[in-house]
């Protein structure tokens, strides 16, 4: 299967994984699943951005799939989340998360990657509300 490889060269959910470390893990994800390891496209640096990963799905017929370092490097917003995600599995291809040894290739796939995002954004409410009161 060939994967292009999708990186960050920014903060993603309070994480800072330098783009030299996330190849690495991708591209070890990609050896030890037999998978051929397309270099990866780097995301722009501005906040919010996920203008290299569209660009990445509409030439997704050229490749067999996705394989982006972290899950957390999805669009934030739910719903342009989960339509992303349902492009690539209505088109028969895969994405991976290689830190998370993670993969989606079907509806209930998606359904887990949107539950494990609201838990994490429910996990940071929560600490921001702590920390908050631990100021007062």
């Amino acid at each position: 299967m060939r994967l292009r490889g999708y990186i960050f060269s920014r903060q993603f959910m309070g994480e800072r994984v330098p783009q030299n470390i996330q190849n690495l893990v991708i591209r070890d994800y990609c050896q030890k699943g037999n998978n051929k390891y397309l270099l990866s496209a780097t995301e722009y640096a501005m906040d919010n951005s996920s203008y290299i990963f569209n660009q990445i799905l509409r030439d997704i017929n050229n490749i067999d799939g996705i394989v982006a370092y972290s899950v957390f490097q999805l669009p934030c917003d739910d719903k342009t989340r989960i339509d992303s995600l349902s492009l690539i599995v209505g088109q028969g291809k895969q994405i991976h998360f290689a830190a998370e040894s993670l993969k989606v290739v079907n509806n209930h796939d998606i359904n887990r990657i949107n539950l494990i995002w609201k838990t994490r954004k429910v996990i940071d409410l929560m600490e921001s509300k702590l920390e908050w009161r631990y100021h007062e």
